[in-house]
């Protein structure tokens, strides 16, 4: 799911991957909203605060959403950083340290958000547009680029663009791989949705504690991929032996 890439990568990797990572960013998305009232997996709406605040000489805030900004591109250069040292050793585990850092992000604000909450909610904001600067770098490069799980904008203009292409497209395989390619969009939007809805509902019984959830799906990922592996290669064994 995390470990294959290029030519090895299948849609159903793809669909894996989609799933977790849009469930765990449509969560975030709804709780960082809820909690602090910002935009926490996505800058498009921060950019047009932003111009907002210069054209109104209002700079203290403007310079808190240029941050904002720079939270998430810095989340997204620090995870694509990461991916190319690792891969210089070794192309299997390129993807662990970036999800481990988004773990600990999530898990730090499960146990300290409701402090930070009224004492420094731009903290959180950061924090959190960070990791999904980490989540959507990795998942931009491990995918090649094929899916992107922490905003829609992208998804429903692909999406738009490939279900008008099936009045138009009549071989197999062409229509083979717009079907492909419209189930993920799918998938990616309906676990965003289901995340935010989660989110919002566990918010209100457990307030940042829901954040253990996403903390939890990313680490069960990590493990997933790493039995897989190890089934793996104790079946080459197996079979070198045989």
């Amino acid at each position: 799911m995390f470990r294959h890439q290029g030519l090895k990568r299948t849609h159903a990797h793809n669909l894996k991957i989609a799933t977790i990572l849009s469930f765990v960013a449509g969560l975030v998305n709804v709780v960082g909203f809820i909690s602090i009232g910002r935009l926490t997996t996505n800058v498009t709406g921060h950019f047009a605060f932003l111009v907002n605040d210069f054209l109104n000489f209002d700079f203290i805030d403007g310079l808190i959403l240029f941050l904002y900004l720079f939270a998430f591109f810095l989340g997204s250069f620090v995870s694509s950083t990461i991916i190319e040292i690792t891969s210089k050793k070794s192309d299997k585990n390129i993807f662990v340290v970036p999800v481990a850092i988004e773990v600990l992000i999530l898990l730090y604000l499960a146990f300290e958000g409701t402090n930070l909450v009224s004492t420094a909610p731009n903290i959180i904001a950061l924090l959190l547009l960070f990791a999904m600067g980490l989540q959507n770098s990795l998942v931009t490069r491990i995918s090649n680029a094929v899916v992107r799980t922490t905003h829609l904008t992208g998804l429903f203009t692909d999406l738009g663009i490939e279900v008008s292409q099936l009045f138009f497209y009549k071989e197999v395989a062409q229509r083979a791989k717009l079907l492909s390619n419209i189930q993920l969009r799918f998938s990616i939007i309906t676990f965003f949705f289901i995340g935010g809805i989660c989110g919002g509902l566990l918010y209100k019984q457990v307030g940042y504690y829901v954040l253990f959830l996403p903390s939890g799906l990313l680490v069960l990922g990590l493990i997933y991929d790493q039995l897989k592996l190890n089934v793996l290669k104790l079946r080459r064994k197996l079979g070198t032996h045989g």
